[in-house]
């Protein structure tokens, strides 16, 4: 059966941009300044969706080192002169983005710093395919996810209902705010959460009910954002 979404709602890292070796490198930039050993890059890529200050957190507890009060400055400072060293969009991204943009509204939710996510958007010339009301990032006026109140907002400007939006995005954060933006009213709220790897982080981070909430007749192994993407402008899910 075919379903119309009104509203389709992002997240920004690992699943419209491949950001890990940017944020890895400003990072392990940080910890090493501050006498630590550099931590490997994927083992950093499980650290982000928090915001940049958990991130900071996870990385000094992962390294052993005591974290400086200015931490989460210097990482930002470090991050901004890399930001986008190697950031790229997937494969695919802004075709699908030009497809779906014209069968529904899209919007941008990030726990990323807005600062940062505007000029990744900017810079990759991905900022056209959303207004910019609706973008917003973990230091705006919403609190972080999974908080639902951004999402009830931009569900609110698009005029769309709980069954008529769709969440994607790559972690358990993702997957949380949806159902918490309904109160449990309005029907579900549709969510496309992919995951990258066969890790036993990630595996262990899909919901149970992963098949029924996509779709999808089988719970796959490994899924890139850009097919769950290319489902979506072909109609799949919609």
């Amino acid at each position: 059966m075919s379903h119309v979404f009104q509203l389709i709602v992002f997240d920004l890292d690992g699943t419209l941009v491949d950001s890990r070796r940017d944020i890895a490198d400003a990072a392990n930039a940080l910890l090493v300044s501050c006498g630590a050993q550099p931590i490997p890059e994927e083992r950093i890529g499980r650290l982000v969706g928090d915001g940049a200050a958990r991130l900071v957190a996870r990385a000094f507890k992962a390294s052993g080192v005591e974290r400086p009060p200015d931490a989460l400055e210097r990482y930002l400072a470090f991050y901004d002169e890399r930001l986008l060293n190697h950031t790229r969009p997937y494969d695919g991204i802004p075709a699908v983005l030009e497809a779906l943009g014209r069968r529904a509204a899209l919007a941008v939710l990030t726990n990323k710093p807005i600062a940062s996510t505007r000029r990744i958007l900017d810079g990759l010339d991905l900022a056209r395919y959303f207004p910019e009301g609706a973008v917003f990032g973990g230091d705006g006026p919403f609190p972080r996810k999974p908080d639902p109140a951004a999402l009830r907002h931009l569900m609110g400007s698009a005029n769309a209902n709980a069954e008529s939006t769709l969440m994607v995005g790559d972690s358990a954060i993702d997957w949380r705010g949806p159902p918490r933006a309904t109160g449990g009213r309005g029907g579900p709220l549709r969510r496309g959460c992919v995951w990258r790897g066969t890790d036993s982080a990630s595996t262990a981070s899909r919901p149970a009910n992963w098949a029924r909430t996509t779709g999808s007749s089988t719970r796959p192994a490994s899924c890139s954002a850009c097919n769950v993407l290319v489902w979506l402008a072909l109609g799949t899910w919609m």
